[in-house]
């Protein structure tokens, strides 16, 4: 559910006419609804009520703008850093120090050193380690500092999400995790070092995922790897179950909801006696999202018109990355259609949206929006062919404020610099 429709032919975010947001901010521009966002968050944490131990942090990566990551700062929720940027943002918006999560398989000895001396140098709340040598310099980092840092270790189950290969992770030939086989032995390792404060495992499969077959099988050969570290006289006391629910891109579109979701994860880790650990990141920002972009021309093409609107792949890549599918739809439809090409004006071919596509009749001028952009959209956005950085606007009701300003050419000419010599 999201809180974008229409009211009177016009489309809105929440009580806002997205006319409005145009005619004040410019096109294009990234629109949120902050209802949505609370209700998101609200609608997962309930699904996973019936767990007596959880943590929730926010996956960073999916939208991080300030203003989002307060709202779910706002409803109880920690963060998942892949970054010490992200890790910045998440204390800046007023996520605690100890309910930040730090992920990542290329964590640099200086980001080690920058998460362990915030929190008035307690460090964060969990580190995930990839490799047994990223351990062994946490710990040399940690005892260096007199703390135990908390760790977890992330495995590799060799299941594949049935998800796009550039987003699937915890396949055997994927980068991310430790082989599972491989896993106990280092655990073991890892247990003895000063310094170190291994508490348990994580897994994260993939992202945007359709079936929840998979994620239940990588749990099971979880569950058993945990005993067998138990077995081993071992502490596991956490288990980080990563996130990767996926959400509908097309109208009528079906896929596992939170509750199933809650209810799979009660049966398959049944009996572990951990606290669980979810870093849920599209599920929650996806369809509190929109592009709201302007159609530049309306351009006769081979078999079908060419729709060129001023938004481009620079600003929503996943199309051009993925050859991903978002809803486009007028902002004020006429209830006629059309079948067109939409493509933006970067000197790309690679910079289409949509091919054929059955979509509302528009013209030069007209609104339109690309759906389900709230996650991996602004935070994906470049600057490429001297584009300005696009805006976001966030929606509260019949309010909204600019939230993140367009970053124009002029402003990314001033930080250059040639040199005296040339």
């Amino acid at each position: 559910m999201d809180h974008f429709s229409y009211r009177d032919g016009v489309l809105h975010a929440e009580d806002v006419p997205l006319p409005a947001i145009a005619e004040a901010v410019g096109t294009p521009v990234y629109v949120y609804s902050a209802a949505t966002f609370r209700r998101h968050a609200r609608v997962f944490r309930e699904a996973l009520s019936a767990l007596p131990r959880v943590h929730l942090a926010y996956a960073i990566k999916a939208n991080p703008n300030l203003a989002v990551l307060r709202l779910m700062a706002n409803e109880g929720y920690g963060a998942d850093v892949v970054s010490a940027g992200e890790m910045k943002r998440a204390l800046a918006a007023g996520m605690p120090a100890a309910a930040i999560v730090f992920s990542g398989v290329g964590k640099t000895e200086a980001e080690l050193a920058a998460a362990l001396d915030v929190g008035d140098g307690a460090g964060i709340g969990q580190f995930n380690l990839e490799l047994e040598e990223e351990g062994e310099v946490l710990a040399r980092l940690a005892a260096a500092r007199g703390i135990a840092a908390p760790a977890v270790l992330r495995v590799n189950p060799d299941v594949d999400a049935g998800t796009h290969a550039k987003i699937s992770t915890g396949k055997k030939g994927n980068k991310f995790g430790v082989p599972i086989d491989q896993a106990a032995a280092m655990y073991a390792r890892l247990s003895l070092l000063p310094g170190l404060s291994l508490r348990g495992v994580a897994l994260h499969i993939g992202s945007q995922l359709a079936d929840l077959a998979p994620l239940e099988a990588a749990f099971g050969r979880v569950g058993a790897l945990v005993a067998q570290i138990r077995a081993a006289g071992h502490r596991v006391d956490r288990v980080d179950l990563g996130g990767g629910l996926g959400v509908a891109y097309r109208e009528g579109e079906r896929l596992p909801t939170p509750a199933d979701y809650g209810a799979m994860v009660a049966r398959a880790c049944r009996g572990w006696d951990v606290e669980l650990q979810f870093e849920p990141g599209r599920v929650i920002a996806g369809n509190a999202g929109v592009l709201l972009t302007r159609v530049i021309w309306v351009k006769p093409g081979g078999d079908h018109p060419y729709v060129i609107v001023d938004a481009a792949m620079n600003d929503l890549a996943r199309p051009a990355l993925y050859d991903a599918w978002h809803d486009f739809v007028a902002v004020a439809p006429s209830g006629t259609r059309m079948v067109a090409n939409i493509a933006g004006p970067v000197c790309e071919t690679g910079d289409t949206f949509a091919l054929a596509r059955d979509i509302d009749t528009v013209a030069s001028g007209d609104l339109g929006v690309f759906r389900t952009a709230g996650a991996y959209g602004a935070t994906m956005a470049s600057t490429y062919n001297s584009r300005a950085l696009v805006p976001e606007v966030l929606v509260d009701g019949g309010r909204f404020a600019v939230v993140a300003d367009r970053v124009s050419p002029e402003s990314l000419i001033a930080a250059e610099r040639v040199p005296e010599w040339l």
